[in-house]
């Protein structure tokens, strides 16, 4: 007797469960401002960036950009050691005064409270080996992507690819003669903090005149890779 029960209640179980994969598969999607959920360290890290460029936190964000730019902007107009030399100052010039101003004030109110970047101190912040193997071997993984890259690219292995690799630094060779390193990254920085958000607020536009140009690009490769010697037999092939 117990068979048709278990029979009865199969198809509320598959029905239910058949149910949840739409929604799960759906939290994973939506808008591109949706940062997926995996529960890894890598993910937490990505979708750290990802709200930082999306400007979900505003304050986080600001000090962030605005940090950054007047870094670079200080770069632009001094040298490295410069920089590098009034931002230590900086920072020792603020530590050194704080741990004065509580001494004093210790001295004063004659309290034992100790040093006040005690909790600082004791931060254990030494890598460990294991750690220190993890990071390596994440970036020997891009490492060896980028050297097979450079590999197929120069050795033309894909006629096409590494004509295009060609027409990019011919381009690159103009930018290069109007813009320096430094002008490149604040131009960087500003797109990466600007270009996410409106893209966010203007995606179906934007998507609509992006497939026009990526349809009017695909069919100029097309007709060049058909005026290519060798490209269409080995397609054929």
């Amino acid at each position: 007797m117990a068979e048709p029960s278990a029979v009865t209640q199969s198809p509320s179980i598959s029905s239910s469960s058949s149910g949840a994969e739409p929604s799960a598969l759906g939290g994973g999607g939506g808008s591109p401002g949706g940062c997926p959920a995996l529960g890894t360290k890598s993910c937490s890290s990505s979708c750290a960036v990802h709200d930082l460029i999306f400007w979900r936190d505003v304050k986080k964000t600001g000090f962030v950009f605005g940090t950054t730019l007047i870094m670079l902007l200080s770069l632009a107009a001094f040298s490295v050691i410069s920089v590098v030399s009034y931002l230590i100052l900086a920072l020792l010039s603020v530590t050194i005064s704080f741990r004065v101003y509580k001494s004093v004030i210790q001295a004063v109110q004659k309290s034992e409270e100790g040093h006040p970047f005690k909790a600082y101190l004791d931060v254990d912040i030494t890598l460990s080996s294991e750690a220190f193997h993890n990071y390596m071997n994440a970036a020997m993984v891009h490492i060896n992507r980028a050297l097979k890259l450079i590999i197929r690219l120069f050795l033309v292995e894909d006629l096409v690819d590494s004509l295009k690799l060609a027409v990019f630094m011919w381009l690159m060779t103009y930018v290069g003669a109007v813009f320096n390193g430094i002008t490149l990254l604040i131009l960087a920085e500003l797109l990466i903090f600007s270009v996410p958000i409106v893209y966010e607020k203007y995606k179906t536009q934007i998507d609509h005149y992006v497939g026009i140009a990526r349809d009017q690009t695909k069919s100029i490769v097309e007709k060049i890779q058909a005026k290519l010697p060798g490209i269409a037999k080995k397609k054929a092939e």
